[in-house]
């Protein structure tokens, strides 16, 4: 008898004797199947029968068997001239399931292993679903977890396969340093960057938990900031993150080469394109010569000048920047350099990784779409757009030739959640102990549509707000939202009554360009005067009751500072119109005006000089009652009382506020050595005055007033605090008028422009 014997992926020949043309096979018996049949073997092993088989012929149908995954045991041996394959058949999973895994969900971790309920149990397999469920805790930062996979035989070689989860403590963030940042504190830094240092209010966020794929991120974070800020050879040398021996924490470590701040010295563009004239995208131009160099105007221009020639028929080309850098003087040229282009049109673009946001809110946002020509640059804008829905903790485009001239994009996400739970409570020297909390889904129903409900309560005033915004109405680029509002607020102190409003909103709203956007809304509401003194002002007993307003309005907004929140450089700019009396009984028009400039002097100073001014007219013999008139003092004229500028009842000095109001100034924020607590200093000096209002011309009623122009100067503090943006500041009136209500020391709560 001849004998062949395979022991595991490893097979040789035990005992062969075997002839020159190999073992003669006159018949082929398999033993020890269940469930797999015959036929199904004898195909895997493309043996002929009644013929010589050779050596490798045999060692190739081993390893084509094993390779199934069917069998856990297989050997071969010979009688006579058949050749018997014996085999031990994987026992089937008939229950999988998951044991200790209270922070993720099941549903998360099924998405992730190979092995489910009616698979072929592979040994190698469970090893590897190990793996991922490991690599699951470890994205979350718990690397402290633990998985031993449980087998429970059952009859009918079956077995039920059970992950045993320890899921550990979650790997915080104990420390972020930065090495080489000079002109940038690294509480400036931090902001920045997603991964936040563990503090005990971030009980709700997920960015203290540390995530490789997070840290990579920030540095394109970090590179996205110095280079919209003039620092073109910025670089980040080494991010190390560093466990504890505890595995409970890290210390991540950002090494940075800042380089020199360059400011732009000279633009030009240069055509290697026979049919581009150079001169035709000048005017595609977004970097400003003088103006420190910003990455983000130079990327915008190259798009700008790629959609100019794609509208002529200009399909194939790239457009390069380049930088001509004077390093001792501080200065850059920019050349952008138009090539003719690869040839190769996008055949299909794929997006995986959306569990739960449709593909349609990507695919949006992309600026290209299949069976455009090939755009880099378009692609790279496409990205962005991505990256800024703030959905994905990992955006990646790659693209895949498919033929000489087509490619696909294959675009790779990674959700994150996009719900927040905001709580916060305080004291303000207005309202006194407030309490706020609210839930905004920004990804609601994986449509991109934002919903959210907020309300507050303190010892002066209670507000509820329910909103859902549409950001791609009758998918085009138009945002559509509605609010629903309550307000109750308490003016006893400054004008003896109280006031209501309920209503809604309606708005719209859509970009000219990346900075210029117009919105419109319509707003019902109806409003009340209430609770009035007896012994209030005579000017505001006449205006106790509900009235009903019915107002339609618009808003033009040019923005271009360089961050909405931490502001350092750049201009906003805003104009509002409102007019009430489409229906209701509110008839008037309301004009409102804000311009900020931002400057940032040495790295450190940073400069906002502002202008507000509004004006309110009734109509129709109407007067603007008390309720839509402006207000100046508190946080808008520092040094003042709220409502503490402006018209006065001579008798009970309750405040009647004004048909018109200016309110300007300039201020500076600048580090004051408690930059690892988030506190910066402030000196300010505000200008404002207040328009006298509707009918105050009654002899027996007289009133206090005067429009000249109030003056202040102070100094305080910005302290970006546990629960939120907190301005403390002491102002000092230095022209006002006797009957101007001061006030010293102001404490708000909230963010402001």
């Amino acid at each position: 008898m001849k004998k062949l014997l395979y022991v595991g992926i490893l097979s040789g020949f035990m005992a062969l004797q075997a002839n020159a043309q190999g073992l003669y096979v006159k018949d082929i018996e398999v033993n020890g199947l269940q469930r797999v049949e015959k036929a199904t073997v004898l195909s895997y092993l493309n043996l002929p029968q009644n013929s010589n088989v050779s050596q490798d012929a045999l060692d190739n149908a081993f390893k084509s068997l094993y390779e199934t995954g069917l069998f856990s045991d297989i050997n071969f041996d010979t009688t006579g001239n058949v050749l018997k394959v014996n085999v031990v058949e994987n026992p089937i999973i008939g229950k999988r399931a998951f044991d200790g895994n209270d922070k993720i969900d099941d549903k998360i971790l099924e998405k992730e292993v190979q092995l489910g309920p009616r698979s072929i149990f592979e040994k190698a397999k469970v090893q590897q679903d190990v793996q991922r469920i490991l690599d699951v805790y470890r994205k979350t930062g718990r690397y402290t977890v633990t998985v031993e996979p449980k087998i429970i035989e059952r009859d009918e070689n079956r077995v039920d396969l059970i992950y045993e989860i320890d899921e550990g403590a979650t790997a915080k963030i104990d420390k972020i340093n930065f090495l080489g940042n000079t002109h940038y504190s690294s509480s400036d830094l931090q902001e920045e960057i997603m991964s936040k240092e563990s503090r005990w209010y971030r009980i709700f966020s997920s960015k203290e938990n540390y995530d490789a794929e997070k840290m990579e991120y920030d540095k394109e974070l970090l590179r996205r900031f110095y280079t919209d800020r003039g620092y073109a050879d910025f670089a980040v040398k080494s991010a190390v993150a560093e466990l504890s021996e505890d595995k409970k924490s890290f210390i991540l470590t950002y090494s940075l080469d800042e380089g020199p701040r360059y400011e732009v010295n000279k633009v030009s563009v240069k055509s290697h394109m026979a049919n581009v004239n150079a001169d035709d995208l000048y005017g595609e131009i977004e970097v400003d010569e003088g103006d420190w160099y910003k990455q983000s105007d130079v990327e915008k221009t190259v798009s700008q000048m790629t959609d100019y020639l794609g509208k002529r028929g200009v399909a194939f080309v790239n457009v390069e920047p380049e930088l001509v850098r004077d390093v001792e003087n501080g200065k850059v040229d920019i050349v952008f350099n138009v090539y003719e282009g690869d040839r190769i049109f996008i055949d299909r673009i794929n997006i995986t990784g959306n569990d739960r946001t449709m593909d349609e809110v990507i695919r949006r946002e992309f600026r290209v779409a299949e069976g455009d020509a090939m755009n880099y640059s378009k692609i790279r804008d496409s990205r962005r757009n991505v990256e800024n829905l703030n959905y994905f903790s990992k955006v990646d485009i790659e693209t895949t030739q498919t033929a000489p001239d087509k490619a696909n994009l294959d675009v790779k996400v990674e959700e994150k959640s996009t719900g927040y739970f905001n709580v916060g409570v305080g004291y303000s020297t207005t309202n006194g102990a407030l309490f706020r909390a609210g839930v905004t889904e920004n990804n609601f129903r994986g449509k991109g549509q934002q919903a959210g409900i907020n309300f507050g309560i303190s010892q002066r005033t209670q507000d509820v707000t329910l909103s859902f915004t549409e950001p791609y109405f009758l998918n085009r680029r138009l945002s559509a939202g509605a609010d629903l509002f309550m307000q109750e607020q308490d003016y006893k102190d400054e004008a003896s009554y109280d006031t209501s409003t309920y209503g809604g909103r309606l708005r719209m709203g859509w970009n000219y360009t990346d900075d210029f956007g117009h919105y419109v809304r319509y707003t019902l509401s109806e409003n009340e005067v209430r609770h009035v003194k007896d012994n209030a002002s005579y000017f505001i007993k006449n205006e106790e009751g509900k009235t009903t307003t019915s107002a339609i309005g618009q808003t033009l907004v040019y923005d271009k500072r360089d961050n909405a929140y931490n502001t350092k450089e750049g201009y906003f700019l805003s104009l509002s119109h409102d007019i009430a009396g489409v229906g209701g009984n509110n008839k008037y028009n309301k004009f409102e005006a804000k311009a900020y400039k931002f400057y940032t002097l040495a790295d450190f100073f940073t400069f906002k000089f502002f202008a507000t001014a509004g004006y309110i007219k009734g109509y129709g013999g109407k007067d603007v009652r008390l309720f839509d008139r402006f207000y100046l003092g508190g946080q808008n004229m520092r040094g003042f009382e709220f409502a503490g500028i402006g018209a006065r009842d001579a008798q009970t000095n309750d405040a009647l506020g004004g048909n018109w109001m200016m309110y300007s100034g300039v201020e500076t924020l600048f580090p004051i050595g408690l930059d690892e607590l988030g506190v910066k200093g402030r000196l300010f000096w505000d200008l404002g005055a207040l328009g006298k209002p509707d009918n105050m011309k009654d002899p027996y009623h007289p009133v206090l007033y005067s429009d000249k122009i109030r003056q202040s100067v102070g100094f305080g503090f910005d302290w970006l605090s546990p629960m939120g943006k907190i301005d403390l500041d002491f102002g000092f009136p230095i022209v006002k008028e006797r009957y101007d209500e001061k006030e010293v020391f102001r404490l708000n709560f909230g963010t402001s422009l």
